[in-house]
């Protein structure tokens, strides 16, 4: 392996900008992209994923870690020769897929064997992202190491009772564990975004311990959250108009106390909820 160029001696020759509409921001503090890509750990027998690596400030030190494959999804063309130019100078075999990583099936990608997902997030598309991770089946991935505008990472490992607790935080222990690892200041990208950011490491729960119905988790969480302020009894009432049946019913069922609001319950109340959901449902 030979030194590529300085990140920013390759941007200025490929005339790159980051491209607001896309929600970019290049990650370019050297420091940080080597602790990001260390929390991925072992990876000598994974495929290695980075999703919208752009001029490839992430993309250096994940080759480095000399996993057994990399694989880089990226919609933005403009990037692909920089990337290309970059993969020449690492032994590691790069693969660059040109296309919407909301739309490739990583499953397909991957074959057989495990996968690590690393990436700084598009601002604009890390939550649909993320979710279509969760919701994978069966679960592709050993380990996600993401970074999101920090708000976001707080509502994925918010615990119950506090204000950032909700969908994402549930939909998120019904099949993973998750932590904040890093944080991240604006002044760490250019252009700096408005918000700070933070890391966070994502690992799948032994198979027996998922919940895996996670479109009836999304419904009763959608119905339940939406009208934070209210109980349960008034909040859960879509969700249980689109089951034909009440929200008394569906509480009962779970064994949760219809005064209560949304926000008191765990994640494991709103599983039993779900299952009740689904049951009344048929």
């Amino acid at each position: 392996m030979t030194t590529p160029p300085p990140l920013r001696d390759m941007i200025a020759e490929y005339g790159l900008r980051a491209d607001k509409s896309f929600g970019q921001h290049f990650l370019l503090d050297l420091n940080l992209t080597g602790k990001i890509a260390s929390l991925c750990e072992d990876v000598s027998d994974v495929t290695l994923i980075e999703v919208g690596p752009g001029p490839g400030g992430l993309t250096r030190p994940l080759l480095e870690l000399g996993p057994k494959r990399m694989v880089a999804i990226e919609m933005d063309r403009r990037f692909i020769p920089a990337l290309e130019a970059t993969g020449e100078y690492y032994a590691t075999p790069f693969e660059i897929i040109e296309g919407d990583a909301l739309k490739v099936d990583e499953a397909a990608i991957i074959g057989d064997g495990p996968a690590i997902i690393a990436s700084n997030l598009p601002y604009n598309v890390g939550t649909p992202l993320f979710i279509k991770w969760l919701k994978a089946d069966p679960v592709f991935w050993r380990r996600l190491v993401l970074m999101f505008q920090k708000e976001v990472a707080e509502r994925i490992v918010a615990p119950v009772g506090s204000k950032s607790y909700g969908r994402l935080a549930i939909l998120t222990a019904a099949v993973a564990r998750a932590r904040i690892v890093l944080k991240a200041p604006a002044r760490a990208f250019t252009p700096p975004p408005k918000v700070e950011s933070a890391v966070i490491v994502v690992e799948p729960l032994p198979e027996g311990q998922r919940f895996t119905d996670l479109a009836a988790v999304e419904a009763v969480t959608e119905s339940a959250f939406g009208q934070r302020r209210k109980t349960l009894r008034k909040s859960l009432g879509v969700a249980a108009g689109r089951a034909n049946t009440s929200s008394e019913t569906l509480l009962t069922a779970a064994g949760i106390d219809p005064g209560a609001r949304a926000e008191t319950i765990p994640p494991d109340g709103f599983f039993a909820l779900a299952k009740a959901w689904r049951a009344a449902r048929g």
